[in-house]
């Protein structure tokens, strides 16, 4: 397993437009399942409704693991979308 820990930035958070974002890029990594974290709640990154229930803002810290497929691919590639877009 492979994860990351990423702080948000963007000034609403982790709404709607990103979150869809978020889950059409992991889309492509089929292979993999991919979990985000904020405190004691976890979620399947491809589930968009839970994303959104999470109710991630502005500095709120997120932990982001991969397993299967090749893990530190797609994990850099997943870091790479929060960087641009959170």
């Amino acid at each position: 397993m492979k994860s990351f820990t990423y702080t948000i930035t963007d000034p609403v958070g982790l709404h709607a437009r990103p979150a869809g974002l978020l889950v059409k890029a992991i889309k492509e990594f089929a292979g993999s399942t991919i979990t985000l974290a904020k405190g004691e709640k976890s979620v399947n990154a491809l589930k968009l409704m839970g994303i959104m229930q999470m109710g991630i803002k502005q500095g709120d810290e997120v932990t982001v693991s991969v397993e299967g497929g090749d893990e530190e691919a797609v994990a850099a590639a997943v870091e790479k979308f929060f960087k641009e877009n959170l």
